[in-house]
């Protein structure tokens, strides 16, 4: 008897392609494409975008990124695990970190010191009584606005 047919293919990425999706990858910490398995080339890189959907959904499957799809696109993320193995795998020092997770210093505004906002954190809340748009409830309360009398006033049904 005849063998059952395969329903699985295998796609040979060229190691070429392969490299330069994952120095994309690395250098960025994100990537995204286009859900066209049609499309000639990537945007970001010269590959065709079937196999940087591929290459993709492995290390999807390795848990090595975090895949999103929202409006015929896909969206993957680096975590920590994918920095290891494509620091190894592109053969990269410790020092050299993806985009997405380089630490960024806080911008300290002309004429003063970093940490030395004052008032930082602090402010005044939307909706607080008497501030922000209008009035405040109380005292819109207080005059007895509102129309239609409200519950409790003597007026009603």
């Amino acid at each position: 008897s005849p063998a059952p047919p395969n329903h699985y293919f295998i796609m040979i990425v060229p190691k070429k392609n392969r490299i330069a999706v994952y120095s994309l990858l690395f250098k960025e910490g994100v990537l995204v494409a286009k859900k066209d398995f049609y499309k000639p080339k990537h945007d970001d890189v010269e590959v065709p975008n079937i196999q940087v959907m591929q290459l993709m959904k492995s290390l999807t499957s390795r848990g090595l990124v975090t895949q999103t799809f929202n409006w015929q696109y896909f969206y993957w993320y680096l975590n920590e695990e994918g920095v290891a193995y494509l620091r190894e795998y592109l053969h990269l020092p410790e020092d050299i970190v993806p985009a997405t997770h380089k630490k960024k210093a806080g911008v300290a505004r002309v004429g003063e010191k970093p940490g030395e906002r004052e008032g930082a954190g602090e402010g005044k809340k939307m909706g607080a009584p008497g501030e922000g748009f209008g009035r405040g409830r109380d005292e819109y309360r207080s005059e007895g606005g509102g129309g239609g009398g409200g519950f409790g006033r003597g007026g009603g049904f």
